[in-house]
């Protein structure tokens, strides 16, 4: 049973839900907005729901909806709910806090609702990193790129000064760097230093807390238990280092990670994407 808390008082939704018990019924409390998620939080509500769009005015918030989704109680299960059309709108409600998505109209307007619903719950996500030009940023995103990443570190040949614009919330905008973070950024990759270059693996963070792990090669070296590596950590695993078109779906199936990133296979040269060969990774990663 679906109780909006937008059209109802407290009262009414208890009793709403005692009854909905009493039936054997689920309830989903739906919330738009904070004092409304301070209410189901009160209230009980086992599922909580997080509404992008304001039913008033229709208006999407997505912001705004993953700011709430931040703030939602660990011990209740919440979803994020509302104009989730994408693959990265889907992680980074994840992300947030979201342990679930409804999905309604991206799904009624697909010519196959099937086909767009795996789409939505498809991982690998896949990373174009080392973007330093907005037309690379643009044609990264219409290749289907779920995240882009820009490199921070000083002595890369591939670093930025800024997060380029105009990605939208089409593809989270990841800032690669060894300390600290950068404004913009929807995750950061960070590494630690050792014998003056970065170390192997990294971690991401999102929201000042890590939520995955980066398994990387050495330093600008190879090693034939990569992919062993990163089978064997837990959690998220973003895996990077020397993939590229040609072997990136033969990583995928021995590691089945979170999200794959590649920087080098795409350029021309370090700092400026090949369009045709960021368009094979996408393709090739998918």
């Amino acid at each position: 049973m679906l109780l909006i808390l937008r059209d109802l008082d407290d009262e009414a939704c208890t009793s709403l839900m005692r009854q909905a018990d009493a039936l054997g019924l689920d309830t989903l409390v739906e919330a738009h907005n904070a004092d409304e998620l301070a209410r189901a939080t009160v209230l009980g509500a086992a599922v909580i729901g997080v509404n992008a769009r304001d039913l008033s005015t229709f208006e999407i918030d997505r912001r705004g909806q993953l700011e709430l989704l931040a703030r939602a109680p660990r011990d209740r299960i919440v979803i994020a709910e509302s104009a989730i059309a994408s693959r990265a709108q889907g992680a980074a409600a994840e992300l947030a806090g979201a342990r679930a998505m409804l999905v309604g109209s991206t799904l009624m307007r697909a010519s196959d609702p099937g086909a767009k619903l795996a789409e939505l719950l498809a991982r690998p996500l896949v990373k174009v990193c080392g973007l330093t030009r907005q037309e690379d940023v643009d044609v990264a995103v219409e290749a289907g790129a779920d995240l882009v990443g820009f490199i921070l570190a000083r002595e890369s040949p591939r670093r930025t000064d800024e997060l380029l614009g105009r990605a939208g919330d089409r593809a989270p905008r990841r800032g690669l760097r060894r300390r600290g973070a950068r404004d913009g950024a929807d995750l950061v990759q960070l590494y630690a230093r050792e014998d003056g270059h970065r170390a192997r693996d990294g971690i991401l963070r999102h929201g000042g807390k890590q939520i995955g792990t980066v398994v990387d090669l050495p330093w600008e070296d190879s090693d034939p238990t990569h992919l062993e590596r990163a089978r064997a950590m837990g959690g998220r695993v973003m895996l990077a280092g020397g993939l590229g078109p040609a072997n990136v779906h033969e990583a995928i199936a021995a590691v089945r990670p979170w999200a794959v990133d590649s920087a080098r296979s795409t350029e021309r040269e370090p700092g400026v994407k090949d369009h045709e060969a960021v368009r094979a990774w996408v393709a090739a990663a998918r």
